[in-house]
């Protein structure tokens, strides 16, 4: 099973990107949406959250995003102290399920694969790349917010140059580039490299 990361940052399109390797039979992990799982599920991880963040972490059962995001986004050392908690136990499961996987590769859908230390279990990297003033622009949209707090998102993130240096593949997603064939390509690529791995 060869394992293939996919990143990019606030607004880069990486989920778009992961939807349509999905349509070409590519079983994808969503790390974000895996974490926030665990941190519902994981009864030790909630006790570790409530513990460094308090009680008011968790409302109804459920974990209080708004509550977190608060107390993290704008400390760097509370995002850290999160980060530390959540990313063992997400790297974890994600292992664990794309071992379960039964075809010639799967992919990893994650914002911080560097940051986490995660590249390390992957085969191989591809970083979704698009200009600082359209990633605003999406995640402005997309999350209803203002460009300030986008700011303030991707000042928390690696740059986005060196995190695109450090991939193995780079997907250009500017709205010139058709994002369809370069996906398409790669995923012939993918394959044949997951069918060297298997003969040698």
């Amino acid at each position: 099973m060869m394992k293939v990361g996919l990143t990019g940052g606030i607004g880069s399109g990486k989920t778009t990107v992961a939807k349509i390797f999905e349509l070409l039979g590519v079983p994808v992990y969503y790390a974000d949406d895996e974490a926030r799982r665990i941190m519902n599920k994981d009864e030790e991880l909630r006790r570790a959250i409530e513990e460094q963040f308090g009680k008011a972490a968790y409302k109804n059962g459920d974990l209080d995003r708004n509550y977190i995001a608060a107390k993290v986004f704008q400390r760097p050392q509370q995002l850290e102290k999160l980060n530390a908690l959540v990313h063992p136990v997400t790297i974890r499961d994600a292992d664990k399920w794309m071992n379960q996987q039964r075809t010639p590769y799967t992919i990893k859908e994650a914002a911080l694969i560097f940051e986490s230390a995660a590249a390390g279990q992957l085969n191989y990297v591809i970083g979704v790349y698009a200009p600082v003033a359209l990633r605003i622009k999406r995640a402005m949209e997309r999350n209803k917010v203002s460009s300030d707090d986008v700011l303030k998102r991707i000042d928390n993130q690696m740059d986005e140059n060196i995190k695109m240096k450090l991939c193995d593949f780079v997907i250009l997603n500017d709205e010139n580039e058709l994002l369809i064939p370069q996906v398409i390509a790669l995923h012939q690529k993918l394959l044949a490299l997951a069918e060297e791995k298997q003969v040698s």
